[in-house]
């Protein structure tokens, strides 16, 4: 018995190795579009992020179904820029990447507060099913607070593609917005955290 489910262990790890693989590479998307055009050019780097972005497709998976569609739509219209970006043989296509995933976010979660219960809610309710109601009207606030973020992050990003300077879309794109998003984070953990003791 154990000796076959063995195989099926195993398949089941090395899925989720080259799941966070793939992960950590299209979260470091920008440093690789970076050094990929100072080193390789679109010849050698588009085909990889296509893999990259095909691999993602394969094995995107989700805690919710929307997620799941979510991370499929950023690898098909990943493959779409990469390979624009080879067969035009024009760099700029790569960089809008970026623009694409925030515009996509704001969709979902925007839609989401017109069709109940928005994003935050339905993620909230993974851990706590029995959500008050006063925990529905916060997850509300917080996805309004995500689709503003969204529509600023996406502005500079689309302001970094069309600047012509590599090095700052990099900057903003691979380090500065997550820096952003981290502190989002952190400040709704924080506030939450103060309301539940209050």
């Amino acid at each position: 018995m154990s000796s076959a489910s063995s195989p099926g262990r195993t398949l089941s790890g090395l899925r989720r190795i080259i799941q966070g693989i793939t992960a950590l590479a299209v979260i470091g998307y920008p440093f690789a579009v970076y050094f990929g055009l100072n080193y390789w050019g679109t010849t050698v780097l588009a085909p990889l992020l296509i893999a990259l972005f095909a691999s993602r497709f394969m094995l995107a998976r989700g805690k919710l179904r929307q997620l799941s569609w979510l991370m499929k739509a950023f690898a098909i219209l990943g493959i779409i820029l990469a390979l624009a970006s080879w067969l035009l043989k024009q760099n700029h296509w790569l960089l809008y990447y970026p623009v694409v995933v925030s515009i996509l976010l704001l969709a979902l979660f925007s839609h989401s507060l017109f069709n109940p219960p928005p994003i935050v809610e339905r993620l909230a309710r993974l851990t706590e099913p029995d959500l008050p109601p006063e925990g529905v009207r916060y997850t509300r606030k917080v996805t309004q607070v995500w689709c503003l973020f969204f529509i600023i992050n996406g502005s500079i990003a689309l302001f970094t593609c069309l600047s012509g300077d590599i090095a700052l879309w990099t900057l903003y794109n691979g380090a500065i917005s997550y820096f952003l998003m981290g502190i989002l984070m952190c400040t709704e953990w924080i506030i939450r955290k103060t309301l539940r003791r209050a």
